[in-house]
């Protein structure tokens, strides 16, 4: 809430008759609030409270109030008094909740100061729990794991309780920020550019002295570095740019780092801080803006802060704004305290995370089997399972720990705690777990993956919930003891390379599970443990124990139908398993029925196959072991039951406001979501954890939260059903409680793993679907607390594995009812079965064909055995399970899915028979040996024996087949070559060597419809089914080629202690097994696999249904043709039934009005079953191409209308638009609905009355269904065509327009000469259509471009489809107030013929103008534009104009209606739209206009909308385009800048200005004005390109923008040349327009239609459009200068201005690049003034040349210091300082400077009177000092950096031999000077705000720049012990001179001539201040006056006779050998 206080104003001016009438308006965002009346007073005081309702969004630091001040008008409008607008910086920290805003002063309209001020309070509440998701920074919103001032950072009461919960939002009893904000979606996994800018402002506090900073950041494998700077709080402000194509998914997952390196030491590590992605775009405007980031050392987190780093980084997508930057923040309000990084109240504390690792399970087999094979080869016992050596990695904010690692061991027990230690609350926001395999030789082998989320386990407990405290909320991240799940690829192991690894790494969705871990997670506060890993305590492991408990769990799937199979292939089987428990591949676990039977795949007579399976529905069982989580599962259940029936209800309400339904429809809907959430909300109650024994800490938190959560929802529909006034702005907060929901149902300790289907193919998995347990999860708490799908049959779409096509085509649909429960809760599971079950052992008789059928020619196969015909089983050997008793003896039952013949799912079949002749050559031909066969020569019945099977009839009789290459008899001839016993080959003509003939003979038969004939299962008695080889398909009937033959043996089960469904569960394990069969381990498990009963479930009555699919029409399809079009048609599938649709060609909006009768569906199970959960109608597009295969163009689901009593009634279905997908991303929608009939009778008698025929199986949508229509008029102003691309390599010539529309279309008269003149013939065409009266139903519009071409030949070279009509409805008789467009293109229609001007030949004269000289510029208007004073100078003192500066293009202006006003631009589109989309070839200016026509033909027709135009004929003009500047530009060099310039491309002419490129820069100021002629509309475009100058290699582009003129020219805004504030003839606002306004003013009069003007008293007054204006009502209140011209033309101008016209201005562009052009690439500034020559000379360009920084001097002298810390030590003990001062300026560092030395101070005092002169050029109106330098000596350029103005001084101490030691340094900002001591005594620390945590001080800075000189004390300061201390003071002389001046009043640097102003004598030093090791006199003389120099004297003495005793020593004994040998006697 943001509440203003107006209290009061003062100094109001009077009015010309009386006092005002003061009343104030505050504007906030766009909403306006106001003040009473205070009547004739000029000093109002009001006291009155305007609030604001933030609606949940914080203020940022750009936010801002405009407060306006008028005088009240009883008629009329308010007269403008005064406006102020004010900065709410201050406030968006939260650190203060009020502030008072005195005598703040008043502006006109030329923001002058009027004399009057306005006294305010503004007060901030901050929104109920800032998101979490938000953070504190500019834009005022709290950071992740936010806390406001009662969290846990730094509280005084409380629990310790952590915020650190990015992305779960938390809940307030006021209105919370997520009921007004929507939640980021979840991360996309489909991939996009991003681009990340990041921009490095600037360091401070940085650790050392004496430093050269430089930043790294990395991000993505790519490092950039900013430019080196100086000091320990440099300024960078640079800026880089990473461009990235990956999903969001994956971009969450990456961070970026800066780490500040000292580049003058090896570049050695300051500190480092890391970001995740994933966080940063969780912020508003995905962007944190002017944060300053806290570095550390990344070995040692608890070393402390080591500096911070002020950066913005922003991430913008596809589509996304980047939000703007408002850099005009003072030094107060971006102070580091209130923009850090973290929540406002929070202080970062070390944190330890401790993660226990107990143990882990299943894990699957990593190693191959070598050694275990050669066990096997001798004998051994073989155990593969544990061939794995897995260990756990932990990986959380950049630091990695792992567990142990245990060898051969699938069950490994770690007990083991790995220590993390962290900042927190951390950015970070996913531990990341994964578990590897050690391997000795190669790269360990990852298991699986799986991550734990911060915003899950934790929450922030910022606000507190309704009857909570925050301690209470918020908790620290908790987890467990639990396990978690591993997800990745198949389990089985193979010596080839696992092509699903990715999917360990957690890249994508895992397709099986792979085991799971135990795990617990703790966080502790302020506390560091040593071992990073160590052993849990024995008493921790009991504890984990009971969470280890295990229940029994049984779960029964029954799949009722598999259709939509792509393809037939071998025979198929599904696969239902949950862990390792059902995976027939795995041995670990006992053997279950948990496959299904194999069967082949039938076709459905039309598109896809089916599984046969009847009445006998296949059913897979198993049980399994988890521990009871069902208080959290059951809660899970309860909140998604809640958040579906919100959901359901909510779209009923979206669905009634965009059908447009009465309100009183709209509010029966809404009333009844909003009483059904409060009843639902009322009524939930979440399970209790009292009695549970496995609750772990975050399950009592969860429960907390979810119950206030709730209760707060509950709250607050309640309110809003009390106070909402409007139906449509409540649907975004009840979406919001409805994600909110769905977010407080996320569990993460969910340690069930989920259901998985795999179907079989073979023995190869092809497809898989992933179920979560708690959906099929049976609860006894209450019906909601079920799972959604439990026990009933849901719809499964399958998917392959790592699916590159991402789902184009479907592997099979699955109709499966599944049921989860424990098992003591199995009995439950009799409510939900239909069927009866039955379980029978099953095995396969076998023989084979050797003379006779028998056994002995049965190779590698035995008698008895398994359906593969592998493993070996004998009858005698099969024994029940425990439980269970065999029903009756074994038995014969074929498989019937096996034995499917080959017309099984066709409606029409076709029968053949070859009939074969032989001869000797040149013989007769007789009847061959075998004279009737199949194509492969098996012997057949001869065609008259042939017999029509039941239920078929037969089509015509016998004939040949004429469509191959035979004879007019149908003969085909050939030669048989040996060894071959038939031809290889065969003819149609008969030659004299042939001696073998055939016919192919055929007959049709087709199925009986009208009958439904339930065929009789025949077998041969003996029930054998038979194969030519074994593996080959099966057939019933035995056939001459068959080799191989078998038959299947059965054996029903019972229960023998118990009844009913639930029985199945007891057949866990396999049939018995004979101890004597148990050769070996290996065998056992092969019998296990192959004794497992087959289940199925029996339906004794099927129900017959009548489907009836509405196909009406689709809209915005995939265009899959090089047309740009498709031939779309649909494959409509329902069960196991399908059809087609016909072929609509050569269209994107399809209107097919087909209705799809589907006859006769059977349908097993209850009718209510089926009407609560239809199967869904599934609708598959494809394009239809003559050659090769029709592609896909997506899929549509649509759910049924079941109605079970036809001849009752229950209401048509409606049609509705439904999307169209694929590969995940939106394919167009479909108009559409079905519905599902029961037929109680097999006669059609109950039906509804069968629709109306197209043709003869054709049917159309009914009437009651089809749309309502009505005649409907589309008028279309067709001006031309404009930059159509070439066609076939051909231009285009002549080209027309087609434009088509609900079936009708209409064409234009084709241009005769494209090129001459793109503008078509006539300019308006009519075209009558039936169109729907509901809008949601309207067709688009076509827009086909027909090329006329020699030979005939009319290609479509573009096409275009408009899709909203609505833009164009108009009301035909209500009168256009806007521009009659006949009269919009005066100069468009022809040009004056008798003025005739050569710009280009001339040079542009300018007036000469007798000015004053002006101090202002152009760039001082721009400055005051954009309201920076402090930039502009006095040009608003001078009263001069402002113009508007626009943030956007002028095109995106609202109120200048895109420039479109005249005609709109379509672009015409060419090719396939596969992935992106389809080129755009050409553009169509054109507009419509639709409006309905009276059905009564003898009602007069509406008047037309738009009149004929006259033919146009092209324009000859002059462009001036001004460049004025570019921000934020995409990076091209390696240093992270550009060098920039402009190119120009108008028409055929480019200005290329390379010369004139700004090196070294992102945001360069160019200043350009650039002159072009040009022919509209053939030279349109008008592309403005920036360009990265290279100087050895080709230029890149950065990015361009294009302008549309011929827009700007015909737009009735007249935004040509825009309309200043003043008529001036001289100066800078000079008028440049061709036209005076005058001029202007009668053409825009003669334009709308209006009367000319008519001006009175000399210009003073003017009467116009009924009402007469004066000029002094215009400039009352304004500065009158010498400037302005004739007050005719003034007051013209003032009229102008307040008719609409675009204004005086500066445009803001993007630049878009072509890799990227969805993305930013920078801003530029500019402006276009357009001149057609036909109407004279221009006026003069405006100069706007950029500004050229001054040189200035600053002059520093250095007198005295005081107090300078001693730091030597003399050889008499003494303390002394050698002092010397050293003086630079930041960014010259090359120009330091330092003083003599004042040697051996004593007393910390030296004297210098020392100069020093630092040269700069100073921008004064920025503020900012200019440096160029070259950054490397090989550099080509100087790069300029613009560093504010600051000196540093330091004081040293002079070393000889060692480095000079530092003693302390200042650092002083010349704009905002600390004011100096007068004497040293005052001169302390306590100056500098904040350096001692003091107050600031009374005096306040001020620029040195205003006060030129300064002298005085200032203190310097080191830091010792983490605190700063006083080391010294120094006194300075500072003066700033200008260069003029220094030449004036020279002076030299030290006391170097010319030393003058002032004149530095030698400083007056004492006796004792010289160097000691060069001045050796004064030594001794300083010597022989101390105290102890006799002690001294004997001393040195002393040591001269000793060292003469050792010298002699040392002499003596050679000198005496000498004497004795005598060498050289």
């Amino acid at each position: 809430m943001l509440q203003v206080v107006v209290q009061s104003a003062n100094g109001i001016p009077k009015k010309k008759l009386g006092n005002p009438d003061p009343i104030t308006t505050v504007v906030f965002r766009g909403e306006k609030k106001k003040t009473k009346t205070i009547n004739s007073e000029l000093n109002p005081v009001w006291n009155e409270v305007l609030e604001f309702d933030l609606n949940g969004s914080p203020l940022d630091a750009s936010s801002f109030i405009d407060v306006v001040v008028k005088d009240y008008e009883t008629i009329g409008k308010h007269k403008f008094i005064g406006s102020t607008k004010i900065l709410l910086g201050d406030l968006s920290s939260g650190n203060v909740a009020s502030l008072p805003f005195k005598n703040t002063p008043l502006i006109n309209e030329k923001l002058q100061t009027i004399g009057a001020t306005i006294s305010l309070l503004i007060g901030y509440e901050k929104p109920s729990s800032t998101d979490d998701q938000t953070d504190n920074m500019s834009d005022g919103e709290q950071m992740e794991n936010g806390e406001d001032d009662d969290g846990v950072y730094g509280s005084q009461g409380g629990s310790p309780t952590v915020p650190t919960s990015p992305s779960l939002l938390p809940l307030s009893s006021k209105r919370p920020l997520w009921l007004n904000r929507k939640r980021n979606k979840p991360p996309a996994s489909e991939p996009q550019d991003f681009q990340i800018r990041v921009r490095v402002i600037e360091g401070r506090h940085l650790p050392c002295i004496n430093i050269n900073p430089v930043v790294r950041i990395r991000f993505d494998g790519q490092t950039h570095r900013t430019n080196i700077r100086g000091g320990s709080n440099p300024f960078f402000d640079e800026m880089f740019f990473y461009n990235v194509n990956m999903s969001l998914s994956d971009l969450s997952d990456e961070h970026i780092s800066f780490g500040v390196y000292n580049s003058a030491i090896f570049d050695s590590l300051l500190g480092i801080v890391k970001l995740d992605l994933g966080y940063i775009y969780n912020q508003p405007g995905h962007a944190i803006m002017r944060k300053w980031l806290l570095l550390e050392d990344p070995d040692d987190s608890t070393k402390g802060g080591k500096g911070y780093l002020k950066v913005n980084i922003i991430i913008v997508g596809t589509g996304d704004e980047a939000p703007m930057e408002n850099r005009q923040v003072s030094a107060e309000q971006d102070d580091i305290e209130s923009n850090l990084l973290i929540p406002s109240g929070v202080i970062m504390r070390i944190a330890t995370l401790s993660l226990k690792v107990y143990r882990a399970e299943d894990m699957p087999q990593m190693d191959a089997a070598v050694v275990q094979t050669m066990k096997q080869f001798f004998g051994g016992e073989v155990d593969k399972k544990n061939l794995v050596d897995p260990y756990l990695e932990v990986n959380f904010a950049g630091k990695k720990e792992c567990t142990k690692k245990i060898q051969k061991n699938a069950n490994p027990e770690w007990n083991q705690v790995i220590n993390l230690h962290v900042k927190f609350p951390s950015m970070c926001e996913c531990i990341k777990l994964t578990m590897y395999d050690w391997d000795r030789l190669i790269n360990n082998d990852v298991i699986g993956t799986t991550f734990l989320n911060l915003s899950q386990i934790s929450h922030s407990g910022g606000d507190s919930e309704v009857g909570s405290t925050a301690s209470d909320v918020g908790f620290l991240p908790t987890f467990g003891p639990c396990f978690v799940n591993l997800y990745g690829s198949p389990r089985e192991f193979g010596n080839l390379p696992d092509r699903f690894d990715e999917l360990n790494c957690g890249n994508g969705e895992g397709v099986a599970y792979r085991g799971r871990v135990l795990v617990e997670l703790s966080v502790h506060l302020d506390r560091k443990v040593e071992k990073s890993v160590d052993d849990i305590p024995n008493d921790d492991i009991l504890v984990a124990q009971k969470y280890q408990r295990r229940r029994k769990y049984s779960l029964c799937a029954v799949f009722h139908t598999a259709c939509m199979l792509q393809e037939p292939g071998g025979p198929i089987q599904f696969e239902v398993s949950m862990g390792n428990y059902g995976n027939k591949l795995d041995s670990t676990c006992k053997a279950m029925p948990s496959t299904t039977q194999s069967s082949f795949a039938v076709f459905d007579d039309n598109q896809y196959y089916y599984l046969p399976w009847a009445d006998f529905k296949p059913v897979a069982i198993l049980t399994s072991y988890w521990e009871d989580i069902s208080h959290r599962l059951d809660a899970i259940n309860m909140l998604l039951f809640t958040a579906d029936q919100m959901e359901s209800n909510l779209n009923l309400l979206k669905a009634a406001i965009s059908a447009k339904e009465p309100e009183s429809r709209l509010t029966e809907i809404w009333l009844k979501l909003i009483d059904g959430v409060i009843d639902d909300l009322n009524r939930l109650m979440l399970p209790a954890l009292e009695d549970r024994y496995n609750v772990t800490v975050l399950d009592l938190k969860k429960k907390h939260l979810r119950d206030a959560a709730l209760y707060n929802i509950m709250e607050m529909a309640c309110k809003m059903k009390e106070e909402a006034k409007d139906v449509g702005s409540t649907v975004a907060d009840i979406e919001l409680w409805l994600e909110r929901i769905k977010q407080l149902a996320e569990e993460p300790q969910n340690s069930i793993p989920d259901v998985i289907i795999w179907m079989f193919r073979g023995e190869q998995r092809v497809a898989y679907a992933r179920i979560p347990a708690h959906q099929v999860l049976y609860s006894s708490h209450s019906k909601q607390a079920c799972g959604k799908h439990c026990g009933k049959t849901q719809t499964i779409f399958m998917q392959y594995p790592m699916d590159k096509n991402k789902g184009l085509t479907i592997p099979v649909q699955l109709r499966v009812n599944m049921w989860l429960g424990l098992s003591v809760q199995e009995k439950e599971f009799n409510e939900f079965s239909e069927g009866s079950f039955s379980i029978c052992a099953e095995m396969y008789e076998n023989q084979a064909l050797f003379g006779k059928w028998g056994t002995a020619a049965l190779v590698n196969c035995p008698k008895f055995s398994d359906v593969t015909g592998k493993i070996k089983l004998k009858q005698e050997s099969f024994m029940p399970p425990l439980g269970w008793e065999w029903e009756g003896g074994w038995f014969i039952e074929p498989e019937r899915g096996l034995l499917t013949e080959a017309d099984a799912g066709h409606s029409k079949f076709t029968d053949e028979v070859f009939q074969n002749e032989t001869r000797f050559p040149g013989g007769e031909w007789k009847p061959a040996a075998e004279p009737y066969t199949d194509l492969n020569g098996e012997q057949l019945q001869s065609p008259e024996e042939f017999e029509c099977p039941p239920g078929w009839t037969w089509e015509g009789d016998w004939s040949f087949d004429s469509n191959r290459p035979v004879d007019e008899k149908g003969w085909e001839y050939g030669v048989v070559l040996p060894p071959n016993e038939k031809p290889g080959s065969w003819v149609a003509a008969e030659k004299m060597f042939h001696v073998h003939r055939r016919k192919r003979l055929i007959r049709s038969r087709r199925k009986i419809p009208e009958k439904r004939i339930v065929a009789k299962r025949q077998n041969s008695e003996e029930g054998w089914e038979y194969s030519s080889l074994f593996g080959s398909k099966f057939h019933s009937k035995e056939r001459c080629s068959d080799t191989f033959r078998r038959r299947r043996w059965r054996r029903k089960m019972v229960p023998s202690d118990c009844s009913g469904c639930s029985a199945i569960f007891k057949l866990e394990g396999a049939l018995g097994v004979d101890v004597k069969e148990k050769a070996s381990r290996t065998e056992a498990d092969k019998l296990l696999g192959a004794k497992t009963p087959t289940v199925s479930c029996h339906f004794s009555r099927s129900y017959i249904y009548h489907l009836r699919v509405y196909v009406y029409q689709g809209r915005n399809l995939c265009s899959m043709d090089h047309n740009s079009f498709s031939d779309p048609y649909a494959h409509v599938s329902f069960l196991h039934m399908s059809k087609t649709t016909h072929v609509m060609q050569n269209t994107l909006n399809p209107t097919w009005d087909q209705t799809l009768i589907f006859e006769d569906i059977e349908i097993y199970g209850d009718p209510q079953t089926i009407a609560s959960s239809p199967p869904e109608v599934v609708l598959e597009l494809y394009d239809s191409d003559q050659v090769g295969r029709d592609e896909p163009m997506g899929r549509c689901k649509c759910p049924p209308l079941v109605n079970l009593k036809p001849n009752v009634g229950g209401g048509s279905p409606k049609l509705q638009w439904l999307p169209v997908t694929k590969k995940g991303r939106s394919a167009g929608e479909l108009l559409l609905a079905a519905e599902l009939l029961l037929k109680e009778k097999l006669n059609d008698e109950d039906l509804p009355i069968v629709p109306p025929r197209r043709s003869e199986t054709l049917y159309m949508v009914p009437q009651g269904i089809k749309p309502v229509v009505q005649l409907t008029a589309i008028e279309v102003l067709t001006w031309g065509l404009r930059n159509m691309e070439a066609f076939q390599l051909t231009p285009v010539s002549s080209p027309s327009l087609v434009v088509e529309c609900g079936g009708e279309s209409v064409q234009t008269a084709f241009i005769k000469n494209f090129k001459k003149n793109p503008n078509f013939p006539g300019s308006v065409l009519l075209l009558k259509v039936l169109l729907p009266k509901e809008e949601m139903y309207a067709p688009p519009i076509v827009l086909k471009v027909i090329d006329h071409r020699a030979f005939g030949r009319k290609p479509v070279v573009g096409q275009c489809t408009i899709h909203s009509l609505g833009q164009f409805r108009c009301d035909p008789y209500k009168t256009n107030s806007d521009i009659c467009t006949s009269s919009t293109v005066p100069m468009m229609a022809a040009a004056r013929e008798n003025v005739v001007i050569d710009l280009e030949s001339k040079a542009i004269r300018r007036t000469l103008l007798q000015e004053e000289k002006e101090d202002v510029d152009w760039w001082s208007k721009f400055y005051a534009s954009l309201g920076e004073q402090q930039k502009c100078g006095p040009y608003l003192k001078k009263g001069y104009d402002t113009f508007k500066v626009y943030n956007c293009e002028l095109e995106k202006v609202e109120q200048f209606q895109g420039l479109t006003d005249f005609c709109s631009t379509f672009n015409l589109h060419q090719g396939k739209s596969l992935d992106d989309d389809p080129s755009v070839v050409g553009q169509f200016k054109g507009s419509f206009k639709i409006y309905p026509l009276p059905d009564d033909p003898r009602v007069p027709a509406p008047p037309r909308q738009f009149k004929e135009i006259a033919k146009s004929n092209p324009q000859e003009c002059l462009v001036r385009i001004y460049v004025v500047r570019c921000t934020e530009l995409q990076s091209k060099d390696s240093n992270g800048k550009c060098d920039p310039y402009i190119k120009i491309t108008l028409g055929k002419k480019t200005v290329d200005d390379r010369d004139n490129y700004k090196p070294n820069t992102l945001n360069p100021e160019f200043g350009r004005m650039f002159q072009l002629s040009c022919i509209l509309p053939q030279d349109k475009d008008l592309k403005i390109a920036v360009y990265d100058f290279d100087k050895w290699s080709r230029d890149e582009e950065v990015g361009e923008t294009v302008i549309d003129l011929e827009n700007r020219l015909l737009s009735y805004f007249r935004p040509r040349c825009g309309l200043p504030q003043t008529y001036c003839v001289s100066g800078v606002n000079q008028w440049r327009d061709q036209q005076k306004p005058s001029q202007i003013l009668q053409d825009v009069a003669k334009m709308r239609g209006l009367p000319p003007p008519i001006m009175e008293e000399d210009g003073r007054s003017m009467l116009f459009s009924g009402r007469r204006f004066h000029l002094q009502d215009f400039e009352a209140n304004s500065v009158i200068h010498s400037h302005l011209g004739p007050m005719k033309e003034r007051l013209s101008l003032h009229v102008l201005r307040n008719m609409g016209l675009v204004p005086e201005h500066v445009e803001t562009r993007t630049l878009s690049s072509s890799y990227q052009s969805n993305l930013s690439q920078g801003r530029i500034q500019m402006w276009v003034d357009i001149f057609p020559k036909s109407l004279g000379l221009p006026g003069l360009p405006c100069i706007i040349s950029p500004r050229k920084a001054k040189k200035y001097y600053l002059r520093a002298v250095i007198w005295n210091t005081v107090d300078v810390i001693l730091d030597d030590t003399s050889i008499t003990g003494g303390k002394s300082s050698d002092i010397f001062v050293i003086g630079w300026m930041p960014g010259m560092e090359e120009d330091k400077q330092r003083t003599d030395v004042h040697y051996s101070s004593l007393d910390g005092e030296g004297n210098f009177n020392w100069r020093f002169i630092f040269e700069f050029e100073y921008l004064s109106a920025e503020q900012l000092c200019v440096i160029s330098k070259k950054e490397h000596f090989w550099n080509w350029d100087k790069t300029e950096y613009r560093s504010p103005p600051k000196l540093i001084v330091q004081i040293w101490d002079n070393d000889r031999i060692s480095l000079h030691d530092y003693l302390g340094s200042l650092e002083l900002d010349l704009l905002n000077l600390v004011p100096p001591a007068k004497t040293p005594e005052k001169c302390t620390l306590e100056m500098f705000p904040g350096m001692m945590g003091t107050v600031a001080p009374k005096a306040k800075p001020k620029s040195l720049f205003s006060r030129k000189s300064v002298r005085g004390w200032w203190p310097c300061a080191n830091v010792m012990n983490g605190s700063r201390t006083l080391t010294g003071k120094v006194e300075m002389t500072l003066e700033i001179v200008e260069a003029k001046e220094a030449e004036e009043r020279p002076a030299g640097r030290g006391r170097n001539e010319p030393n003058m102003n002032p004149k530095l004598d030698p400083p007056n030093r004492p006796e004792t201040s010289f160097a000691w090791c060069t001045n050796l006199f004064n030594v001794l003389r300083f010597m022989s006056r101390l105290n102890f120099k006799w002690i001294l004297a004997g001393g040195i003495l002393l040591v001269l006779i000793i060292l003469f005793l050792v010298i002699m020593l040392c002499f003596i004994p050679s000198y005496l050998a000498m004497k004795i040998v005598k060498p050289l006697a």
